[in-house]
């Protein structure tokens, strides 16, 4: 293969928006998911099926929805899914989490198939949908500037090389920063490598077990957060980076089967992804929005290569120091916050919606277990529906009849003919 077709296939900044997606999504929730399947009582050997199937899950929806519909789809686990488990799954056999599983994951094809999902999202008004993603991502924004308290030299240093590299070579600023990050990093001695050992992932199969009373308290949840807290701004990623063509409820509907296919080997959930999506939908992963989609594909090349070998992941994370991974992240969404923010801001009519939209949602508020995306997304619409409905218009007070002069009588006539004596005087004069 040539220069030209591997540059075509793998260019640089796709390949490095797809590594930093999954370096995120990995590092910022997989001691959730440990811990959720610690709670249904998972040995070593269940815990590295679990991010087995989790990660051919996300790996193949990422692979074939990109290659699909030519734009840059990304999955995950649901990450608000886990911590539910955390504490759902508590006196929860194996078998019965496995057929908890299974339930949410039909619920989701069955969104999908229905289309209600997707006739829902088509409702939400563009200027409330880039108020909840602006909310969801602030927290990186503002992370980057936070993570330089207590660690100034590896994060500055790669503030510093991204506006260079945004100035002299933007296909590359990120690629600069993460090297340099990794660089420090090591100088500083707080990367731990030794550790890491990679070890194929081996599947173990639990055969599902129905219990109404978990079916109730376990899989109703953990379908609701998922759609209301996970798909729901994953959809808002997509709509705002300007891939309306992408039908949703096919998404919807592949995630929710592959789920349902894989759920008896450890996959509790798979959904449209939204912090990871926004990093290989912006300018970063490619200068052309028709090629972003190699961006989506490689995030699913190395999910595949985290799901089998699952059991290093544990490993890895204490490679990696977290300011560098929240500081690359937060420089990778730098300009998907800021067109959320234009978008969101562009419309006077919507602006206050807008604006508590992504306040409600950067709030971070949970309520009934469903996350703040949610309930920002609620919050901008009452607004919206408050401030644009008709209040019932006052009926006029009955106009007064025009006043009708006075009638002359006679006498009043007869005054008016007579003269005064002045008048008399002068006449006679």
């Amino acid at each position: 293969m040539t220069d030209r077709k591997v540059r075509r296939v793998a260019p640089a900044s796709a390949v490095t928006a797809g590594l930093i997606a999954v370096l995120v999504g990995v590092t910022s929730s997989a001691a959730i998911v440990f811990t959720a399947a610690q709670a249904a009582g998972a040995g070593p050997g269940e815990l590295t099926s679990w991010m087995l199937a989790l990660g051919v899950g996300m790996g193949t929806t990422c692979i074939g929805l990109s290659l699909r519909y030519r734009a840059p789809v990304v999955t995950a686990w649901s990450t608000p899914g886990a911590a539910l488990l955390v504490s759902g799954l508590g006196g929860v056999t194996m078998a019965q989490a496995i057929g908890a599983f299974l339930v949410s994951a039909a619920l989701i094809v069955l969104s999908g198939l229905t289309g209600w999902f997707e006739r829902v999202m088509s409702r939400i008004p563009v200027p409330l949908a880039a108020g909840l993603l602006a909310g969801v991502l602030v927290q990186f924004g503002t992370g980057l500037f936070a993570r330089m308290h207590g660690h100034f030299a590896l994060v500055f240093s790669m503030f510093a090389v991204y506006l260079v590299g945004r100035r002299l070579a933007p296909r590359f600023a990120i690629i600069g920063a993460l090297v340099v990050g990794v660089a420090v990093a090591a100088a500083q001695g707080s990367l731990k490598p030794a550790g890491v050992r990679f070890e194929m992932a081996q599947p173990v199969f639990t055969a599902p077990e129905f219990s109404w009373q978990v079916i109730i308290s376990v899989a109703l949840p953990l379908f609701v957060v998922t759609m209301a807290s996970q798909n729901l701004p994953g959809v808002a990623v997509l709509r705002g980076a300007g891939y309306e063509r992408v039908p949703i409820s096919p998404l919807i509907g592949w995630t929710g089967a592959v789920n349902l296919l894989l759920a008896p080997f450890g996959c509790f959930g798979l959904n449209l992804a939204a912090i990871t999506a926004a990093i290989c939908t912006g300018r970063e992963a490619h200068e052309d929005p028709d090629r972003r989609y190699l961006a989506g594909v490689w995030a699913g090349v190395f999910y595949l290569f985290v799901g089998v070998f699952g059991g290093a992941v544990g490993a890895l994370l204490t490679a990696l120091p977290g300011a560098l991974v929240l500081g690359i992240a937060g420089l990778g969404l730098l300009g998907t916050i800021g067109n959320s923010l234009a978008s969101a801001l562009a419309d006077d009519d919507s602006r206050e919606a807008a604006v508590i939209t992504f306040l409600a949602t950067a709030s971070g508020v949970t309520l009934l277990g469903i996350g703040s995306a949610f309930w920002g997304l609620l919050a901008g619409a009452l607004t919206l529906l408050v401030m644009r409905v008709r209040l019932p218009r006052r009926s006029p007070p009955p106009a007064k009849p025009p006043a009708v002069p006075a009638a002359r009588t006679p006498l009043a006539a007869a005054d008016t003919t007579r003269s005064t004596p002045l008048a008399r005087t002068a006449d006679e004069a």
